[in-house]
């Protein structure tokens, strides 16, 4: 009886989600619903999966609005009409230009249902209805359409479940206009009884139309959908060749030609294993899925792109052989039943990581190459920080309040009632849908047309995107292809190029020869030692100390380390375990006799997602099945907790039945949910490792070269300013951009290092296009006036060229400079410089001798760099005298000592009773790392004051031999005004 209900996923208008629908049919005594959001189909695959529970037939369509104007109802027939549909609707979302028609196109396999106005003209087609309203029933009765009752429905439209949804909405709406609930006309409203009603209750409106009621049902009786959520058979795209059979022969003949690259001597176990794959990716239906993969990774080398593949695909050696991944599964013994396995329901995937300057390409030649492509879309949704604000907005409150609520430091029965509606709806709403955005990496080749499943749009990168997440893609059949996009990747490559480039007598370098870096000593050291800055994700804090602590300088220890370092290890207790057995192996004697037997490699500590499949399996009794349901349980994608309850009651119950100890299982069973959501795959981890020895093999040979890429990639976890300063620390000369010398980008000529002009802030890309063509053009600059001449430029622009000294090769004080550029340069708007035959000359006017100091050299750079040139400490107002350094701290063990260290990062945490406690990172004045810890007290005694430089008193600790200084006490010390906006005369102190 309901033609016309919306979810949630009519953004910023429906308020029920799918499973709510159903419920309020089944509570109504519904047996047939049909699901037409707003110009979405979002919700459509998601409904149909539920109502197989529910036993709700489901009809599924669209209904067609111009902004809040509804202007027909679309309804499928059959999957054959839900896909024209699709295909109709996402002609409209690709194209924001094109408008929803008075009337569609015909569309077979579909019925049509116009909203009823009484005194328009309807020339309706046979699959066409005209929709009764309850409010409409009054002017049908004088209308001439009174006599034609065989082409009419009912339609009664479901938006909302009740009075507080019906509130909810008009709240959306005027989030979605950026109006005050107060100013939201009510033409952008739908109607307080557009609600679920029951049947009886429909009868009873429409009892003197009863042919009305008939041909609403007959209508959804010819209307039937089906969707197999079974996942036995995958619904991508099923053959590379157009030929199955071919498929699997090009897979093998592939897999072995790969041999040669990769193995000097293949041995049994190998062929074994290759076979084994093989055979189980057979049976499965995945051979499609790895020959794509490899026609993606073969364009990507032909275009010189580096690549990593990790993720549980580093499992296979199918997949090294192919060189879809760089990691060899027997060498680490990974468990291929991880990745691929008979009783696996949901598909594998592979995650493939490209240089962020490259990923584009790879997904175009992606869209070009397989016929029924697209992007996953995610449900960016409403979190209750940004209801409040939203909400505050529209009900008018002052910022300073919304900055209260957004806090969350009130008392909610002390606030007024506005305050408290903006608390409550920002509840309600949270988890809604707001819009649709794309997934980081997620792309679908289907063997069926993307329109199959649901409408496309069309989001600003240019490529069209499903109206469902990666969830809804599994539960159908789908599975994802994961390209992703790094900034490691471009390190790695830019930093090959630089070295190629300033080094064109050496032999290039191969960065795919991990043999050879595992063995080198200076790899080694660094490892050991943890002198990784900018070496992708070994060189944050906390993997710094790790390494110390572990004194890891092989692949393997990397390997476990880089799953260590995961919450979920350290949660559970066991990364300390881990290292205690590590470094002491009298301490493995304490493991269980069957963890160590099932991990030797980690001393008995569960480190990756496949040691919980092992432990539930060897320890627990589970079979496999039940295993990887385990390890599903403790992804975020999971969508039932009951399954994962039921495997937890079976894990105690086969441990009860082996008379192991009640403490000892749930004692592994705390370990294993405290894996949940973090736990890396071996594979996983073991891609990692190979980047990052790719990374350190390059910062230990051409550390120079190597920072400066990692400036033109964005850096990585710290700041621009740390990187310079460790590009310093390895014998660079730092630069500030210089008119005749630098780019947009940051260079290095021998060991000199010029700042790009992106680094500057407010410097605009136009004017870098303009400096860098004129330069190449007609040659480099000669003077402050040859510049002027032939670069069409604002004062406020050349002001931060000169500011930061980019014509000091002029030998003029900028403070000169800058008079002659104000006197020269008009305010008024600028034209681009036409050709003359004659050079005018422009007047010279005399400046007063003026001077600049090296410290207002070192403000100019705060302000246009963020961070100064020259040696922080060098700003403080008074001269320390404090001789403490980084390097006498293990001198000092267990005794309290001042220091001062400039702030480099912090990390804010949580005690085990959840209180704020922060991790700090500082240099001293040498340069080199001090780590602190904050515990509660002194953190709220002594917090952060921001960047500066900070004297510190604390008691220092060592630990499994990385330091430590545990503050008792700390200020920011103070440094000198701005000399610029200063009479006193100030110089550097020393």
């Amino acid at each position: 009886m309901y033609l016309n209900c919306h979810t949630y996923y009519s953004l910023r208008y429906g308020t029920i989600s799918p499973e709510n629908l159903l419920d309020l049919a089944v509570k109504n005594n519904l047996h047939t619903i049909a699901l037409t959001d707003i110009n979405s189909t979002s919700a459509c695959l998601d409904l149909v999966r539920l109502s197989l529970e529910k036993k709700i037939k489901p009809v599924l369509g669209v209904d067609f609005r111009d902004g809040v104007e509804q202007k027909f109802i679309v309804l499928a027939k059959n999957n054959a009409g839900f896909q024209k549909i699709n295909t109709y609707l996402s002609t409209f979302l690709h194209d924001k230009t094109l408008k929803i028609p008075e009337q569609p196109k015909y569309i077979n396999d579909t019925f049509v249902i116009y909203p009823f106005e009484k005194d328009k003209d309807y020339i309706l087609k046979e699959n066409e209805y005209l929709g009764i309203k309850p409010k409409d029933l009054n002017h049908l009765k004088f209308s001439k359409w009174n006599n034609s009752r065989e082409k009419m429905v009912v339609l009664q439209t479901v938006s909302f479940q009740d009075k507080k949804d019906f509130n909810t909405h008009r709240l959306l709406r005027a989030i979605d206009n950026n109006t005050l609930l107060s100013k939201l006309p009510s033409s952008e409203q739908g109607a307080e009884t557009d609600l679920l009603l029951s049947l009886s209750t429909l009868k009873l409106i429409y009892a003197d139309y009863p042919e009305l009621i008939k041909n609403t049902k007959k209508l959804l009786g010819n209307c039937t959908i089906d969707f197999d959520f079974s996942q036995k058979v995958p619904n991508n795209q099923k053959s590379y060749t157009n030929s199955e059979s071919l498929d699997y022969r090009l897979l093998e003949k592939l897999t072995y030609q790969g041999l040669n690259y990769r193995y000097q001597n293949p041995d049994e176990t190998i062929y074994n294993r290759i076979k084994k794959e093989l055979d189980i990716v057979k049976q499965k239906g995945f051979v499609s899925y790895f020959l794509i993969n490899w026609k993606i990774l073969k364009y990507a080398r032909s275009k010189g792109y580096f690549y990593v593949g990790r993720g549980s695909g580093a499992n296979s050696i199918v997949a090294y052989l192919l060189r879809i991944t760089d990691v060899d599964p027997v060498e680490l013994d990974l468990y291929f039943e991880r990745f691929i396995n008979l009783y696996r329901k949901n598909p594998p995937d592979f995650d493939i990581d490209f240089s962020w300057t490259d990923r584009d390409d790879i997904t175009q030649f992606i869209f070009k190459r397989f016929k029924n492509t697209a992007l996953i879309a995610v449900y960016n949704t409403f979190k209750f920080r940004a209801s409040v604000r939203e909400l505050g907005k529209v009900f008018g409150l002052p910022k300073s309040e919304m900055d209260i609520l957004t806090r969350g430091k009130y008392n909610f029965n002390t606030l007024d009632k506005l305050s408290q509606l903006v608390i409550t709806y920002s509840k309600y709403i949270q988890g809604f849908p707001n819009y649709l955005g794309i997934h980081a990496g997620g792309i679908l080749i289907s063997e069926k047309p993307i329109h199959y499943y649901c409408a496309t749009f069309f989001p600003p990168k240019g490529f069209s995107t499903t109206q469902f997440d990666m969830v809804v893609a599994e539960d159908i059949g789908l599975y994802k292809f994961d390209i992703l996009s790094q900034r490691g990747l471009g390190k790695i490559k830019d930093t090959v190029e630089i070295v190629n480039h300033n080094y064109p007598e050496k032999e290039a370098i191969d960065i795919h020869d991990i043999k050879r870096f595992k063995e080198d000593r200076q790899i080694k050291y660094l490892l050991k030692n943890a002198k990784a800055i900018g070496c992708f994700y070994v060189e944050s804090p906390a993997m710094r100390m790790l390494l110390k602590k572990l004194q890891v300088d092989n692949y393997l220890g990397l390997v476990a380390a880089s799953s260590v370092i995961r919450p979920g290890v350290a949660k559970s207790g066991m990364m300390r375990e881990y290292i205690l057995r590590y470094r002491y192996p009298e301490r493995r004697k304490e493991a269980h006799p069957v963890l160590l037997n099932i991990m030797p490699e980690t001393y008995g500590v569960m480190v990756y997602q496949e040691d919980v499949i092992k432990v539930a399996h060897y320890f627990g009794g589970l079979t496999l099945s039940e295993a990887d349901m385990l390890r599903r349980g403790m992804s975020g994608k999971f969508r039932s907790r009951d399954e994962f309850l039921k495997v937890k009651q079976l894990f105690f119950d086969n441990c009860k039945k082996d008379n192991k100890p009640e403490t000892l299982t749930s004692e592994i069973w705390r370990q294993i949910e405290s894996f949940a959501g973090y736990a890396f795959a071996k594979g996983h981890s073991a891609s990692y490792a190979v980047e990052s020895y790719q990374s350190l093999f390059l910062k230990a040979y051409y550390p120079i070269e190597y920072m400066v890429a990692t400036l033109n990639n964005g850096g990585g976890f710290y700041s621009v300013e740390l990187y310079v300063h460790e590009a310093r620390m390895h014998g660079a000369i730092i630069e500030a951009p210089c008119i005749n010398t630098s780019y947009n980008q940051t260079i290095v000529r021998d060991k000199t290092i010029y700042l790009g002009y992106g680094f500057l802030q407010s410097f605009e890309s136009n004017t870098i296009k303009k400096i860098l063509l004129e330069r190449e053009k007609n040659g480099l600059f000669k003077s402050l006036n040859d510049f002027i001449e032939r670069v069409s430029i604002s004062v406020e622009q050349i002001s931060i060229l000169i500011k930061i000294n980019a014509f000091r090769f002029t030998g003029i004080n900028k403070r000169e400079l800058l008079w002659q550029a104000h006197l020269k340069i008009s305010k008024v708007p600028l034209q681009e410089d036409s050709i003359t035959l004659f050079k005018t000359e422009r007047i010279s006017y005399k400046t007063p001798e003026l001077k600049s100091t090296e410290l207002e050299n070192a403000f100019d750079e705060f302000e246009l760099l963020g961070f100064p040139l020259c040696n922080p400490f060098k700003l403080l107002t008074k001269p320390q005298y404090n001789n403490s350094r980084a390097i006498h701290l293990p001198h000092y063990k267990n005794k309290t000592i001042a220091i001062e260290g400039y702030l480099v990062t912090t990390k804010r945490t949580a005690t085990s009773n959840n209180k704020t406690m922060y991790f700090g990172t500082f240099l001293d004045r040498d340069g080199d790392f001090i780590d602190t810890v904050h515990f509660p007290p002194a953190a709220i005694k002594y917090p952060f004051r921001g960047k500066g430089i900070y004297a510190i008193i604390g008691k220092v600790l060592e630990e499994f031999d990385c330091i430590n200084i545990e503050v008792s006490s700390m200020h920011r010390l103070a440094i000198i005004e701005d000399p610029r906006y200063s009479d006193k005369p100030k110089s550097i102190t020393t």
